[in-house]
């Protein structure tokens, strides 16, 4: 059985098609891209897998279990977790405590145990402070733990983004368009990062991504959308040299 699993995925606004028939599976372990030119209906597949837009008709299902049209809220606690084109950090808060927003869902103290300062409360706080600094120092930010997020480089607010996705504890990361904005040192070392969180935790990943050569050296399979609609799927390196993809991608 396929982690995820999208049939016939529709959405229209106002009269537009915005996505048509959209179909996907992916594998356990799996590093997926998702690919196409700007307006081709990436990002609002993205939002429907994590129930930002309701689909007008189709099927999401993940892990067997079918989660179409469920919250933002109900779709991370089944084990959705995304990261944004443009970060999307809690600025004015520490690296440690953008983390810990992440680890929110997974708490189980009371409104009233944490008003009132309950024991209970202190101690998965505490609980909490540890599992946000091992999972920072995964990601060699644990000596910035006590910095504001806004102050941190840009590589390293990535990095951030992706370790407060995985403290949500998901079965499936969506990443969209990681490398935006990104030198190419920082990249290589975006890509090195991808592959460590795969390896690492044992993560499936979806991405977003315009750039190719990041594409061509992650992804084991991709699918390509234009107008809302699957142009092309299969093997990375066969779908980016596929005649139709390079014409309507890359505009050649």
């Amino acid at each position: 059985m396929s982690l995820l699993e999208v049939n016939n995925l529709t959405i229209i606004f106002g009269g537009l098609r915005a996505v048509d028939g959209f179909n996907l599976k992916i594998e356990k372990g799996q590093l997926y891209g998702l690919i196409g030119p700007n307006g081709a209906g990436k990002t609002t597949v993205f939002n429907m897998l994590t129930g930002v837009y309701k689909p007008t008709s189709g099927k999401i299902t993940l892990d067997g279990e079918d989660i179409t049209g469920k919250s933002t809220i109900e779709i991370n606690r089944k084990g959705i977790a995304r990261t944004f084109q443009n970060i999307r950090l809690f600025h004015n808060m520490t690296v440690l405590d953008n983390v810990k927003v992440g680890l929110n869902n997974q708490k189980k103290y009371s409104v009233g145990e944490g008003l009132f300062r309950l024991p209970r409360y202190f101690k998965e706080e505490k609980e909490m402070d540890e599992k946000a600094l091992a999972l920072l120092s995964v990601f060699d930010l644990d000596q910035e733990k006590d910095f504001l997020a806004s102050n941190l480089p840009y590589g390293k607010q990535r990095k951030l983004e992706i370790a407060r996705a995985l403290a949500t504890n998901p079965k499936l990361l969506l990443l969209d368009e990681p490398a935006a904005g990104m030198n190419p040192n920082e990249t290589a070392e975006l890509m090195e990062t991808i592959h460590f969180v795969r390896d690492r935790f044992g993560m499936t990943i979806l991405l977003i991504e315009h750039d190719m050569k990041l594409v061509g050296g992650i992804c084991e399979e991709v699918t390509v959308l234009n107008f809302g609609k699957e142009l092309a799927h299969g093997e990375t390196s066969k779908v980016l040299n596929n005649p139709e993809v390079i014409k309507a991608y890359l505009g050649e």
